[in-house]
Order: C-alpha cells, then structure tokens, then sequence
C-alpha cells in the first residue's frame, strides 16, 4: 500500500509567490506556511493588480503571509 504525501503550499515572506518549497524559488526568501487569500496573475505585464503589488512575473500569490 502506498502513501500520498500532500505538500503543504507556502508563500514566500519577501514576495508572496506561493510554492511548496522552504525557500522561494523566485527571490530566495524564506516561506511561511501562514498565508491567506490569493490572486493568480496571468499577463503581469498588463494586469493592474500586479502593478500595485509589484509583480514582476506570472503565478500564484498570496495576499497576506505571517
């Protein structure tokens, strides 16, 4: 019988990128496994939202992280 090991998402302390690892993949910043809310951006060059975030690539993004 085998287990399925479900990866716990957590979002990165510095730039709020969502992944499954320790350390963001995208800045380096350590992760939280505290986060809530999200917001997926799919053309970052044109969204509004990730202007005022400050986003500078497509993804997942939490909106808070502790």
């Amino acid at each position: 019988m085998s287990r399925t090991v479900v990866k716990i998402p957590k979002a990165c302390k510095k730039c709020f990128h969502i992944t499954d690892e320790d350390v963001c993949p995208l800045c380096g910043g350590q992760t939280s496994k505290e986060w809530q809310g999200y917001v997926v951006i799919v053309d970052h060059t044109r969204s509004e939202i990730a202007r005022k975030m400050g986003l500078n690539a497509n993804g997942k993004y939490a909106l808070r992280v502790r």
